[in-house]
């Protein structure tokens, strides 16, 4: 596969680019018009099939306004996107370790309230209810497939473009910006429904941006720092899975348990922080198409 480049797109193009994209993708989910409520069969069915459309033509569009590298021994296409097979191993496994200490408080107190998944639990879930509940079907989709759309068009297909531009750390603060902003076309939903004030559903979504953004960053660092698609999304599907921790819980029950609670929450944070440059070095996963040293 010949080695392609983005350095001759300027940084209002990139931009813009970005832009065209995070619009295809919000597009999708409403591209056909329909009165059914979101979690109605035919509803999921359509937002599905016009986020994998919006996908696959992604890559194409960055394909399409590419050039040929002047170093043929320079990163292809599917590197550009994260789509390699040196460093997978460790890409798979160590950004999700990591993620996992930043949660450690929640996951040990949903291992003690029992509330906790595998992964094989879900898949069994599934394949019990799929015929029956689409409402689950659709849950299950965005805590599984939705990350994965969301990584590939949100940073996969962006980040090659704004680097070139603005460089890894403005890049990584840039990228999450679109993807926090296409969170905002829920505020529509939610008042189309009617079943919250305006000023309850303009905080919940201000909220929702400001999250996404955050974590949009931290996904984005992973990207560029690793040079895999694979860390970010099965980061993204763990926290989707896990949600934003509820602090309120940690002070309920005996005050050991709060207390052993509050400082797992800390430790993680802490842990999270210490290892957070280490273990993403470059190096570790073969990544020679971003370089942030």
């Amino acid at each position: 596969m010949a080695a392609v480049e983005f350095s001759h797109v300027s940084c209002p193009g990139a931009v813009c680019s970005c832009f065209l994209l995070a619009v295809a993708y919000v597009g999708s989910l409403y591209a056909w018009k329909s009165d059914l409520p979101r979690d109605h069969p035919a509803t999921v069915k359509r937002r599905f099939v016009g986020v994998l459309l919006v996908t696959l033509l992604a890559p194409l569009y960055l394909w399409l306004i590419s050039k040929d590298s002047a170093n043929p021994q320079g990163p292809h296409l599917l590197q550009w996107l994260g789509l390699q097979t040196e460093g997978f191993l460790l890409a798979s496994t160590l950004p999700l370790l990591l993620t996992m200490l930043l949660f450690l408080g929640p996951i040990a107190m949903c291992l003690t309230d029992g509330t906790c998944y595998s992964p094989i639990t879900r898949g069994m879930m599934y394949i019990k209810y799929r015929y029956r509940d689409v409402l689950w079907l659709r849950n299950f989709i965005v805590v599984c497939a939705a990350p994965f759309t969301e990584e590939f068009v949100f940073r996969a297909c962006m980040l090659p473009l704004l680097i070139p531009c603005l460089g890894p750390g403005l890049a990584v603060v840039v990228c999450p910006l679109f993807f926090g902003v296409a969170h905002i076309h829920h505020v529509f939903e939610r008042l189309k429904t009617g079943d919250q004030s305006v000023k309850v559903i303009w905080m919940l979504t201000m909220f929702q941006f400001s999250y996404t953004t955050v974590f949009g960053a931290y996904t984005a660092f992973l990207f560029v720092r690793t040079g895999h698609l694979i860390g970010p999304y099965f980061c993204h599907a763990f926290c989707n899975e896990m949600g934003f921790p509820n602090f309120a819980d940690v002070f309920t029950g005996s005050k050991l348990r709060a207390v052993l609670l509050s400082v797992l929450y800390v430790a993680g944070l802490v842990l999270f922080l210490v290892f957070l440059w280490p273990a993403t070095q470059a190096s570790l996963y073969s990544n020679s198409t971003y370089k942030w040293t």
